[in-house]
Formats: C-alpha cells, structure tokens, sequence
C-alpha cells in the first residue's frame, strides 16, 4: 500500500528500544507527514512468564520509560511539537489494529523479527491490518545481514560458521554499517494522544525490584555508556574474554538482545579498531548474524536437534541430577558459580555457558533441551536463536558443533580460566577460606564441600558410549 505524505503512520517498537538509527522509524518518518509510536507489554508473551518478578520484564519497562522521553527530546530538538510513546498492554494481536484505526494510519511500521513465532504474529498482524485497509512493512534491523543476504555460491544457507563469517565479511561495507538519519526527519513525530501515560509494573501484573542488588544501565544511555567503557579495554579482548574473573567483555549482550544498541554501530566500531581484540569481538557479532540465519532456515532447531540424527540420543530422564545443576549443587566449584551467577544476576559469562551446558549434557547426560529452556527462564539477555544455537553447540547436536567426543573436563576448565579461584570464592563463599590448592578440587579435603555428584572420568565413558551407538 502506498502511504501519502499527509497519511499518518505507526511505528512498533518491539527489540528496538531506541530511537537513533532505527530503520522502521526512518522509514516511516520519510513516508508519513506524522508518525505515532506504540510499545505493547504483550500478554501472549509475559503470560508465559514463570515469575512476575522478572529483570528482562523490568529493564524493559525502564528502557521503554527513557525511549517516551527521548522521541519527546528528539521532537522538539528537530522543531517538532514533542513526541512520545504510546504504550499498550495486551496481545499484539488486537491491539495493534484496534489502534491503527483509533489514530486513523495507513500503514503500520516495524522491525523484522526472525524467531517463528515472531514471524508468525506479524504474519497474522499484518493480515488484519490488511482487512481494515491498512498497510504493513517491515525491515532488517538487528542483524547486519538477514539469512538469505549471506548464502553459499549454490545460494544455500551456510551450516558452517567460518565459511560464513568469511563471506559475511567479504560483503560488509560502508552502505551496510551506514546509520538511517531518522534526525533528519524527527519533526513528524506526532504528539502522542493524552491520557497515555505510561503503566507501571504492578499495573501490568510484575513486581518492581528484581534488579535489587544488581546494577544494569537501561536504555540507549545505558548502552552508550557500556560501549564507552568497553571501547577502552577491547583490545584486550581476545585475551580476556574467557576468564569470568576479569573484566574482559562488553556487558551489552542485553542490550544488544533489545535493541538499545545499533548493530551496525556496533560493528562499525569493531571494524573500526584494526585491532585483535575487536577482530575477536567483531566474531562474536557475526556468530550472532549466523544463528539468527540459521534459525531462520530451519526453524526445527526450535525444538528438534540441527543434525536430527541426534535426536535418536536416549537422554537420562534424572530430575535430582537436574536440580543439582540448576541449583548449584553439583559439588565441581566452577559449575556451581557459574549457575549461582545466573540464579543472583540473570547473566552468565560466555566461557562459563559452555563449560556449564557440556556439564548437563555430556557429564549428567540430560537433553540439552532441559538447559535451553532453564536458561531461557533466567537469563537477561536471553535470544532464542544465540541460546538454542549455544546449546546445540555443547551438545555437539547443532550445525557447526564441537565434535561429539570433546567433553569439557569441569576441573581443566576451572584450573584454566579461573585460575586462583577468585570467581569461584565470589559465588561460594563457603569456600572462601578454602586454600587455592584445593578450591578447584574440594573433594581432596574431606568435608570442604559438597562431595562430587558425578566422576567426571566414567561421566566421560558413558557419554562417548551414548554418542557412539548413534554415529556408529
């Protein structure tokens, strides 16, 4: 549907909460002489929730908070009349067509999600809209490139991250890193209609408070501030990075899970630098693009195994075991930290996600898929596709995994990246007196701690047992 310069238009914000270098709202600022905002808590999504004292839930609405009054700052900055967001709670569903109508709009703007449900809800969105007369478009904005931008010289989706990332960076260029000038055109930011003031957490049916004891800046500023900080240290990166101990990593990964952050700033950045450190990160960004394209071709990863012969593993049905692990009770002091780092905080650092899922899978021998869902449930920056692909990966049942007969030894692991036990004693203080001789292997002092919930040695033989039947 063609939009006049005089046809209102609607932008929906989903995880994109930010107004600078945001692709829908360029758009729809360049093709509507007045632009309206919307943000909806939606209830198909936190219905699903297992706590109403959730910290996504909350920085969402703090980020939603700082994104009403930045389109007000960026209204009258450009000689707008003010702006803001319009914020609904209920399903998308209805109330995206029932507001398009209420503010009369001729075209409803949005950026792409790429995870099947997701897909499926615009889908259906879009078909309303469409029975009222109204129009929907939508726009790659939280991955450089979208899966069929990046594909094999026989136009097939890469299952192989390396190929990939070699292709992804021979096509990147100015044009893709380029921000939309969404200043330029900020001036038609509508006034948001009165009485829309924004619902607190309890009127959305959450609890404040979840962020107690845990700092997290919200919002773009927020954001900025992290990259600010990170920009000084990422040439260290490489280096760093895997040891949980030291301040190695970015912190933006929940930001750049809502969008408060450009992607294409923050790759332009990472090309920017001409250093090791932001070539390392610059791989984690693009490992980001290759899940999403990889979600996007196939899309039974959801719920099945990549390489679906797997899926014929017998998997230990053991809720004890599970309960150690998810509780931090699995006696292997770096696994327990690890797990009581994510319960406490919400975040889990990338080494410590792999070390802590090969322990589920390939120690305890329970499906991958009871990990993805419990870190689904508790982490900030939770993605389906980075978390289902990272899973997979562990798991060796994903594309691109670590071969099936690579076990992470929990101790190695420990001894390596954790060296003098200083994380490890953050999360457990019980063993905070404990010597560094004994603080990765508690068990050779009897009584220190938890005794071990399994021998990682014979752990290791049942799981090369339970893989070989299915690839012999």
């Amino acid at each position: 549907m063609t939009v006049t310069a005089l046809s209102p238009a609607l932008v929906w914000f989903r995880r994109d909460l930010r107004c600078e270098d945001h692709a829908a709202l360029y758009h729809a600022l360049r093709s509507a002489q007045k632009v309206y905002c919307v943000f909806i808590f939606d209830t198909d999504i936190l219905a699903a929730l297992p706590t109403r004292k959730d910290r996504r839930v909350e920085f969402i609405h703090q980020c939603v908070q700082e994104l009403d009054i930045a389109l007000n700052a960026l209204s009258l900055g450009a000689g707008g009349q003010g702006s803001g967001l319009i914020v609904r709670h209920g399903s998308a569903l209805d109330v995206i067509p029932e507001l398009a109508m209420q503010l009369g709009v001729r075209k409803v703007f949005a950026n792409r999600d790429y995870e099947p449900a997701a897909r499926e809800r615009d889908l259906s969105v879009a078909a309303s809209l469409d029975t009222l007369g109204i129009g929907f478009a939508d726009f790659k904005d939280q991955v450089v490139f979208e899966g069929p931008e990046v594909l094999t010289g026989q136009d097939k989706p890469y299952s192989v991250f390396t190929p990939y990332k070699n292709a992804w960076l021979k096509k990147i260029d100015g044009f893709q890193l380029k921000a939309y000038p969404v200043e330029k055109y900020a001036a038609r930011l509508a006034v948001k209609p009165a009485g829309n003031s924004i619902p607190s957490l309890p009127e959305i049916g959450f609890e404040a408070g979840a962020w107690e004891g845990v700092k997290l800046p919200a919002g773009s500023r927020g954001a900025q501030a992290l990259l600010a900080d990170f920009s000084s240290r990422v040439a260290r990166y490489k280096e760093a990075r895997d040891f949980p101990a030291v301040k190695g990593v970015s912190y933006l990964s929940v930001h750049i899970r809502f969008g408060t952050v450009s992607i294409r700033q923050l790759a332009g950045f990472a090309l920017a630098q001409k250093n090791e450190g932001a070539a390392s990160w610059l791989s984690e960004l693009i490992w980001r693009d290759f899940y999403q394209a990889v979600l996007y071709h196939f899309p039974h990863v959801v719920n099945q195994s990549f390489r679906r012969i797997y899926d014929r593993i017998q998997w230990d049905n053991n809720p004890a075991y599970l309960a150690a692990w998810c509780e931090g009770r699995t006696g292997y002091p770096l696994v327990d930290a690890a797990m009581r780092q994510l319960n406490q905080t919400g975040y889990m650092h990338n080494r410590l996600r792999m070390v802590t899922a090969s322990f589920l899978c390939k120690d305890l021998g329970i499906d991958w898929r009871e990990g993805e869902k419990y870190f689904a449930s508790k982490l900030n920056d939770y993605d389906l596709a980075a978390n289902n692909g990272g899973w997979q990966w562990a798991a060796s049942t994903g594309c691109d995994a670590q071969p099936w007969f690579r076990i992470f030894n929990p101790v190695t692991q420990s001894k390596k990246f954790d060296p003098e036990g200083r994380f490890i004693r953050r999360y457990l203080p019980e063993l905070e007196a404990l010597p560094n001789k004994y603080i990765h292997e508690p068990w050779l002092l009897a009584g220190a701690y938890l005794p071990p919930i399994v021998d990682h040695a014979q752990a290791r033989e049942r799981t090369l047992a339970r893989y070989g039947v299915i690839k012999s």
